[in-house]
């Protein structure tokens, strides 16, 4: 997988867990940084690691991606500083897990406005410079349960479902200008979102996996350095599940 010279790519939720794994891959692939997470501070400090690590240019911007106005500003802050963005992966997301008679009206609107929303307002603020520049790749972080549904998660799968929606409609509309989008599908994964999991459910989820085993940040990573690679012009629209062929379709 390739880069062309000074490509630019920002991650939402880049300063940990899966994001971080993502930030890490690019930017020894040759791809300078912009690291954009609701903690500002984890943010900056991963961006100079990352430059210490790979010696790309990194930098770190405080966002709430579920606000339509500074979704805005941080594309506007990082094409300010970076001169340009070519990738843009809408990673950043959340949980708020309970059986729908238990689960409150804030808690739905909540990840779905993180989650799925949020890739919208990122979305809806780096196409007019993709377009203009006829070319860039978008990468959404969807989910197995988005794919299949999982008891407890009416509104994460609801959003990761929308998500999946989301990338084929903006794949369809913006093909012509060179901007693939396309959406990675993890299955279990160890991130802080599944910490919290009873031990017995990781056990039974673990179960389901025909690999037999969860898989790790790096290999979802992976999937996303190829999605965003230049070799990957002709791929768009699509669902990678990655996922140890927990959900097969």
């Amino acid at each position: 997988m390739t880069f062309s010279p000074n490509r630019v790519a920002v991650v939402t939720g880049g300063a940990q867990s899966i994001g971080r794994a993502v930030v890490d891959r690019l930017s020894k692939a040759g791809v300078d940084i912009v690291i954009a997470d609701i903690q500002l501070e984890k943010a900056q400090a991963s961006a100079r690691e990352v430059t210490a690590a790979s010696g790309r240019r990194a930098i770190g911007l405080g966002v709430d991606v579920s606000s339509t106005k500074a979704a805005g500003e941080m594309i506007e802050a990082a094409l300010a500083q970076m001169g340009r963005i070519d990738i843009l992966v809408n990673n950043a997301g959340t949980t708020r897990d309970n059986l729908i008679m238990r689960m409150d009206e804030a808690d739905w609107d909540k990840v779905i406005d993180i989650n799925l929303k949020g890739a919208w307002n990122c979305s809806k603020a780096v196409i007019r410079a993709m377009m203009k520049a006829r070319y860039g790749r978008i990468v959404n972080m969807a989910s197995v349960s988005g794919l299949a549904g999982q008891a407890g998660q009416t509104n994460y799968s609801a959003s990761k479902a929308g998500l999946i929606g989301f990338t084929k409609a903006l794949a369809r509309e913006v093909a012509s200008r060179g901007i693939t989008v396309n959406a990675v599908a993890p299955g279990f994964i160890p991130t802080p979102l599944t910490d919290v999991l009873p031990a017995e459910l990781k056990e039974g989820l673990t179960k389901m996996i025909p690999v037999g085993r969860m898989g790790t940040t790096d290999e979802i990573a992976y999937a996303v350095e190829f999605l965003a690679a230049d070799e990957a012009a002709y791929i768009t629209g699509h669902v990678l599940s990655v996922d140890g062929g927990m959900v097969m379709m």
